[in-house]
């Protein structure tokens, strides 16, 4: 009998960043017109343009794992993320430690999920 095994969220978002396209772009238009403050930081950033669409990705790597009862709460807590990012403005220092705090809690949300790959 074949043993399904659980690769850590991370490595699995990183392999989706590889894919052709998904590692281009951040997950908002960067050519819109009215861009805040932390949105043009992370459009004029690459390494924080990076963490956006990691982040974008792993969020919907969970969203889709997560039983419907609890997409809510990780919607909920999502829109709050965005809030608190929007809070850094242009310091990309803040805006990345917003990233790293975000990326770690979704990893710790995955950790949760009793289900095999």
């Amino acid at each position: 009998m074949m043993q399904s095994r659980k690769l850590p969220l991370p490595i699995t978002a990183l392999a989706l960043l590889m894919l052709p396209g998904l590692a281009q772009a951040a997950s908002f238009d960067c050519d819109a017109k009215e861009l805040k403050p932390d949105e043009k930081m992370i459009c004029e950033n690459r390494a924080l343009n990076d963490a956006d669409v990691k982040m974008v990705t792993t969020f919907d790597l969970l969203s889709g794992l997560m039983a419907m009862g609890s997409r809510g709460t990780l919607q909920d807590e999502q829109t709050a993320w965005l809030t608190k990012r929007q809070e850094c403005g242009p310091d990309a220092a803040c805006i990345k430690a917003a990233y790293d705090a975000r990326l770690k809690q979704l990893d710790e949300t995955y950790k949760k999920i009793n289900r095999p790959l």
